[in-house]
């Protein structure tokens, strides 16, 4: 910013502009990135190299619920799509039988 403008501004009763810099940036930047390494979770199914996730195995089901009654999504469970998919089934039918509660109690 040029002298002239800098008096202009403060005589007209504005501050004045703070001067830009990325040495902040730099920083922040950087934690970001080694905050996003994670681990990749495993899918369980795959691994037990199991073909069919049953309604009636309720033990095993009730994991991939929250304590709200909730079905919880991929990223949480670590559970590839297709399995996801089979366990979403599961729950629901599951939840139709009265194995499984719909709602927290």
């Amino acid at each position: 910013m040029s002298e002239d403008t800098r008096e202009t501004q403060e005589m007209a009763g504005h501050a004045p502009a703070a001067e830009h810099t990325d040495e902040g940036h730099d920083k922040g930047q950087r934690r970001r990135m080694q905050r996003r390494f994670h681990r990749r979770k495993v899918c369980r199914f795959c691994l037990a190299k199991d073909v069919y996730i049953d309604y009636k195995d309720v033990r095993r089901i009730g994991r991939f619920i929250s304590d709200r009654g909730k079905m919880l999504p991929r990223r949480v469970t670590g559970c590839c799509a297709r399995h996801q998919r089979m366990l979403a089934v599961a729950i629901k039918r599951a939840r139709f039988m009265a194995l499984l509660p719909f709602k927290a109690e």
